[in-house]
């Protein structure tokens, strides 16, 4: 092969090695969740957990969070898991009308592999085995590390799939935990958690 040859070949790879450090997931990508209680804005971090970053991306970009709201709320006065409390509000598609708009479930990454912990204004997604993740999610108030891999929340240990913070709105996110939550539910374990009204998620975008 004749050296000319060789430097093109090895400028063509260059090249194609080039496009695909740019086609690379960025660190982050940043949403505006926009609710009738106010705005909050949030970094998603794709490097660290790609599967559960791009599942929540299809949502927002193939419009299926229409009609998604936050209805639950855990504080310390209506948690009963007094070995591993937490505090969050949690939301998603979770009414009959809006069910068809839910993809298939996600596999699960847990904070062991992602790196990311349950701190503050952090968002994850609720599950209820592993890889059963599908729209619903949920933003922690406070320290919440019995969300993490091998933390007490879940017994089988695994965790929740944190995959972005909350870098501006946390103010709406405690005024939506501290509304009221005794609506009824058939559910013990969530009885004082869900909201008697219902906080809507207005829109979901790409910042």
């Amino acid at each position: 092969m004749s050296l000319i040859r060789r430097a093109v070949l090895g400028a063509t790879l260059a090249l194609a090695v080039g496009g695909l450090a740019q086609a690379a997931a960025p660190a982050v990508v940043p949403v505006v969740m926009t609710t009738d209680l106010g705005v909050v804005e949030l970094d998603l971090y794709p490097a660290k957990a790609p599967v559960t970053v791009a599942n929540f991306l299809r949502y927002i970009d193939e419009g299926r969070f229409t009609g998604a709201r936050f209805y639950r709320v855990v504080r310390s006065d209506t948690d009963p898991n007094l070995k591993a409390p937490i505090q969050v509000i949690q939301g998603g598609i979770d009414d009959e009308a809006h069910r068809g708009q839910m993809l298939p479930p996600i596999a699960h990454e847990t904070t062991a592999t992602s790196g990311i912990s349950h701190t503050d204004g952090v968002i994850s997604m609720a599950r209820d085995g592993p890889g059963t993740a599908t729209s619903e999610f949920f933003i922690t108030v406070g320290d919440n590390r019995a969300l993490d891999f091998g933390g007490l929340r879940n017994p089988d240990g695994q965790g929740y799939a944190a995959f972005g913070r909350v870098t501006q709105g946390m103010d709406v996110v405690r005024k939506i935990q501290g509304q009221p939550s005794n609506a009824p539910t058939d559910v013990v374990y969530v009885k004082g958690q869900i909201l008697e009204r219902p906080v809507q998620i207005l829109s979901i975008k790409r910042k």
